[in-house]
């Protein structure tokens, strides 16, 4: 007798996966970034986030500009966000970037990520990227690892964001890369 296959799926989202996007990125960003940041510098509000994303999936501003959203029956439970690289030392032609990757922290370790990963690869792939890049929280070393074991390694680029721009809440990145062969 085998056992029962588990129902979970990657696709490209739709417009109608917006609210849950918003849900999922406001609450893990808020606990993601709860040791890195204020909370009154996290979003809060998902119905804000929520029309954001919706124009976002509506009008990408290019047509490389991807969101693929892990599905388990037909929750949304993770969603990765890729594109054209837009760091002044890649190029966006060649260059791929994975600009987020996230996953509810209560589906970790249920191969969300890893199915995440592949199709953002994939996607980049058949956006005819040949390297692809992803900043990573410098202490964030969980993700580092992950990523690590994907094949991505340090690329010795970081960097300093100030989020609010008087320099008192700022997160400092390191940017990794991957070549696709």
């Amino acid at each position: 007798m085998s056992s029962p296959i588990a129902d979970v799926s990657v696709r490209i989202a739709w417009a109608d996966d917006a609210a849950a996007i918003a849900e999922l990125q406001v609450r893990t960003w808020r606990e993601q970034y709860a040791d890195v940041l204020p909370a009154e510098a996290l979003p809060h509000d998902p119905g804000a986030a929520a029309a954001a994303w919706q124009e976002a999936l509506r009008k990408p501003q290019d047509a490389r500009n991807r969101v693929l959203v892990a599905l388990e029956r037909n929750r949304v439970c993770g969603f990765a966000i890729v594109g054209p690289a837009s760091d002044p030392d890649c190029d966006p032609v060649s260059d791929g970037e994975m600009q987020e990757l996230t996953v509810a922290p209560e589906e970790r370790g249920k191969g969300h990520g890893s199915r995440l990963l592949q199709a953002a690869v994939d996607t980049m792939l058949a956006d005819r990227f040949t390297h692809a890049m992803v900043w990573t929280l410098a202490t964030d070393d969980a993700t580092r690892v992950f990523l690590s074991e994907a094949g991505w390694a340090p690329d010795g680029a970081h960097r300093t964001l100030d989020l609010d721009g008087t320099g008192s809440t700022q997160v400092k990145q390191v940017r990794l890369h991957t070549a696709f062969s």
